[in-house]
């Protein structure tokens, strides 16, 4: 379970909380794109909290163990940055991934990839291939930034598998179906 128990992040007018639970979508909306990617990028532990808290199964977040955190979750940012367009934090590089220590060990063949892809059952866009190689983590806790449409049934596919699902979207099909929803201001 991720829990946001009267978060405040640096730099956000509002304070959230929720509760995600295993085996569930939920889904931030409302507020700007930017707002809701700052509430993954917290969850991250990206962004500073300025009061509150966020845990996982109960133990909380912290500067010296939010890499450790991390480990636990799998992120599909909307889109990747340029190099040298940097803002507080912004979804990595392609090379910054490639970079990751954690994701050397991954061995995904392009058969795996396009499996997964298939199963979306969209286009193969970037988005779906960075989708399908955070499935093929198998993490517990899946962070997506404004998935398409396309994406929903696949996403609750993850959720029912056991994962703790968590998107962003302001696109109504998702907050229609999702199992909980999180409305900032």
């Amino acid at each position: 379970m991720l829990e946001l128990n009267d978060v405040l992040l640096e730099g956000e007018p509002q304070t959230v909380s929720l509760m995600a639970f295993d085996g569930q979508l939920t889904c931030i909306t409302g507020g700007s794109e930017d707002q809701r990617t700052d509430w993954l990028y917290g969850i991250l532990g990206f962004v500073p909290v300025r009061s509150g808290y966020i845990s996982i199964d109960g133990e909380p977040l912290t500067p010296a163990n939010a890499a450790t955190f991390r480990q636990l979750m799998a992120y599909v940012p909307k889109s990747l940055r340029a190099e040298g367009q940097v803002r507080r934090f912004e979804p990595p590089t392609v090379q910054d991934i490639l970079d990751l220590k954690e994701n050397r060990h991954l061995t995904v063949t392009t058969g795996q990839l396009n499996r997964e892809i298939k199963m979306m059952g969209s286009a193969d866009d970037e988005q779906a291939q960075w989708l399908a190689l955070a499935v093929l983590r198998d993490r517990p806790i899946l962070l997506v930034d404004s998935p398409l449409p396309d994406y929903l049934d696949y996403l609750k596919m993850q959720a029912a598998q056991g994962r703790v699902v968590l998107v962003t979207s302001d696109d109504e099909t998702y907050w229609r179906q999702a199992d909980a929803v999180v409305e900032l201001s």
